[in-house]
């Protein structure tokens, strides 16, 4: 691809996941053709190479999670599964020249900025040279295992769902598992069928909206085949139902949100009819307040005989199973535990080191907060992907890296243009951008007295707090103003790690 660009950058992206295939794509398009993609595993994925425990679905429907320029006819279900949605990775990253160029199996463990460049050594021990560097490294990919004594004291078989032990067969087995997020409900979904007891320990209840899955016919497939403006067409019903219903309502439509709240509540009231357990599994909380869960077939497992809600706190873990305060030893086969991930993570534990020697742990030591999301100040020609405040909620990741992968690029631009001298945010910038964010949370539902994975430690929400349509406008094009247009002053020493010996490019 020609380009009248006075510069061809070298661009390092970590991770080939839904995002680093976009962002391989994307860079490749742009005429870049300096890439490399590093991945920790044996193939692409991501999330959906990752997490492969009976259930496994994705919560937005599946025609709206795909890219906007390569939909799928061939989804079998309207929630697609972990195994058709990995599959459809797998297939964009061959169709599109993707997989032949990752280096599999291959993490970041050291990334450090000196001298206008990164310096990157894998942990096969290899090392990198780039100008800009992507980490499209997730946001739930590091498995929170609870604080609970005797934990390993277990003598059964114990796995997270994130690490899912398929050689473990639950059938007829005494099964326990902890947690009742969106994970946990698409599990004992499954595993209520064949599981001799399943008890389910509760600490918070959740709000689950039933929206009806589908299966798409051969006649459905073949209509699609072929047709990308009809598959848009799809993606985009289903887009501006989930904006104007799911994300209005979390982000202070109040309309929106009375029927959200209308919906769930009413199918809770309906789905349980037995009152004790209805109790139970009511929350305390506004609807939306944590995640929503979209399920219709967890209140049924939850109403099978062979199932038991325990809401009685758990005191300890014994090599028997569960203790809880009262006393109670709940023996068990297998413990599940469904307790979520660190979502404040992001590219760590990587050693990320900065402008000046200064380390990710000293610029995120107070809060974790990036400017628009990608940009942090200290890390020039760094991008993180997918970061603090991006719109994650009960809408399309895909959507949300498509977005920031159009900023990005024309950030990269500009430094190709010689028009940045680095792609570094200013601290003021970033402060005025979490401003911003914060003067917005108080409409929203996320702050409505409960504890979710939204929150940061200090209480405040990691989200957007305004509409979709207002991110992805002030997303589509970068204010300069906001940027170092000159060499920015040095960090104070204190900020610092010491420098790291300098590395060969590979």
């Amino acid at each position: 691809m020609k380009n009248n660009f006075a510069k061809n950058p070298s661009v390092v992206v970590i991770g080939a996941g839904m995002t680093g295939i976009l962002m391989g794509i994307k860079l490749r398009e742009a005429g870049i053709t300096d890439v490399t993609i590093l991945e920790k595993a044996h193939k692409v994925g991501g999330t959906w190479r990752e997490n492969t425990y009976p259930g496994v679905a994705c919560d937005v429907p599946a025609h709206m999670y795909t890219y906007s320029f390569r939909g799928n006819p061939e989804w079998a279900h309207r929630f697609a599964h972990g195994d058709e949605i990995q599959s459809y990775f797998e297939t964009v990253a061959k169709e599109y020249g993707i997989s032949d160029s990752v280096r599999f199996n291959e993490a970041v463990d050291e990334c450090h900025y000196r001298d206008g460049k990164w310096y990157l050594t894998t942990s096969l021990g290899n090392r990198l040279t780039a100008d800009f560097v992507v980490a499209a490294t997730g946001i739930l990919h590091h498995a929170a295992y609870p604080e609970i004594d005797g934990l390993d004291s277990f003598k059964g078989d114990k796995f997270h769902t994130a690490h899912w032990n398929h050689d473990v067969s639950l059938e007829g087995k005494r099964v326990g598992i902890i947690g009742t997020g969106s994970t946990a409900t698409q599990v004992i979904s499954e595993i209520s069928k064949t599981a001799g007891h399943l008890t389910v320990f509760q600490r918070t209840p959740q709000w689950v909206c039933s929206v009806p899955d589908k299966n798409y016919s051969e006649t459905d497939k073949a209509r699609l085949r072929g047709n990308q403006k009809l598959m848009t067409r799809l993606s985009e019903r289903y887009a501006f139902a989930f904006r104007n219903i799911f994300t209005a309502a979390v982000t202070g439509n109040k309309l929106a949100h009375a029927f959200v709240n209308w919906t769930t509540r009413r199918n809770l009231r309906k789905s349980v009819r037995d009152p004790e357990l209805r109790a139970k599994l009511t929350p305390n909380y506004k609807v939306g307040c944590k995640r929503l869960i979209f399920s219709s077939t967890f209140y049924a497992a939850m109403q099978r005989d062979n199932v038991c809600l325990e809401t009685t706190a758990i005191q300890r873990i014994s090599e028997r199973g569960v203790v809880t305060s009262d006393g109670t030893e709940h023996a068990l086969d297998v413990l599940i535990l469904a307790t979520g991930f660190h979502p404040f993570n992001f590219m760590r534990p990587m050693n990320l080191t900065g402008r000046d020697g200064l380390s990710i742990d000293s610029a995120w030591a107070k809060k974790v907060q990036a400017y628009r999301s990608v940009c942090l100040p200290g890390f020039p020609n760094f991008f993180l992907m997918l970061g603090p405040n991006t719109p994650i909620g009960n809408y399309s990741v895909i959507a949300m890296s498509e977005v920031q992968s159009n900023y990005v690029l024309k950030l990269i631009d500009q430094w190709r243009r010689d028009s940045l001298e680095t792609v570094e945010a200013t601290e003021e910038a970033k402060a005025r951008f979490n401003a911003y964010l914060k003067a917005g949370m108080g409409k929203t539902v996320w702050v409505g007295g409960c504890q979710s994975w939204y929150l940061d430690p200090d209480g405040d929400p990691a989200m957007w707090p305004y509409s979709w349509e207002q991110w992805a406008q002030e997303m589509e094009e970068p204010d300069l103003g906001d940027f170092h247009r000159g060499l920015p002053a040095r960090i104070a020493p204190a900020e610092r790690v010491p420098p790291q010996p300098a590395e060969k490019a590979a």
